[in-house]
């Protein structure tokens, strides 16, 4: 029998299957559609966080989980409004001209997503222009950078150069993440925030944006 635990469970489990099921099982019977969002579909992706963290799962779990959360999520969006769910801010983000890699990426906005906020993905081998234009297009809180290779990083130092000369918004947050990437270089190009994992890539958004605020 369906139930908002049942749901969350199936999340964790990636099954998507059930999770689609029993979303609909619960929405047909009644149950506010907010309800199983909030107590079943994200409740299960906060199963998922600390096991990722502590390394008791593997990024094609954390990645199943996702999109069994998702698959929940889109059959429930004809039963709300975007002012029913407010997004806790507004995340662009995107791989650094000349990296095409992308798992690392996809999973920071997948785990952005499930903890609330908008994530705007601009792909992959995304030029400094292209930041730049995702602000007057999006108006975003943070711009998230990622380089999954050595000869890259110098990309994302040219990108945020770029974006300080042309003035953006000091509210404007740039956060940065990757293989090659560290602390230490994240100070060096001046960037707002560095995350070594996708997990930490949220808590690092909301420190932001609880400061900005």
């Amino acid at each position: 029998m369906a139930n908002l635990d049942s749901i969350a469970q199936n999340v964790l489990n990636g099954n998507i299957k059930k999770v689609s099921d029993q979303v609909n099982e619960l929405v047909n019977g009644g149950t506010d559609p907010i309800e199983i969002i909030n107590n079943g579909l994200i409740q299960g992706m906060n199963l998922v966080t600390p096991l990722f963290k502590s390394g008791e799962m593997f990024v094609p779990e954390v990645m199943r989980s996702a999109k069994a959360m998702n698959t929940g999520m889109n059959l429930l969006k004809k039963y709300i409004s975007d002012e029913d769910i407010p997004s806790k801010g507004k995340v662009v983000i995107g791989t650094v001209e000349g990296d095409l890699h992308d798992i690392g990426k996809n999973l920071v906005g997948m785990m952005l997503e499930t903890s609330g906020y908008t994530v705007i993905d601009l792909g992959v081998d995304v030029k400094k222009e292209n930041f730049l234009d995702s602000i007057s297009k999006y108006n975003p809180d943070i711009i998230g950078m990622s380089s999954l290779l050595t000869t890259t990083m110098i990309k994302i130092k040219d990108s945020i150069e770029y974006l300080k000369n042309k003035g953006i918004p000091d509210q404007i947050k740039i956060i940065i993440g990757g293989a090659p990437v560290s602390q230490k270089f994240a100070d060096e190009v001046k960037a707002d925030g560095y995350s070594e994992d996708a997990s930490s890539a949220v808590a690092l958004c909301d420190s932001l944006l609880a400061v900005a605020k």
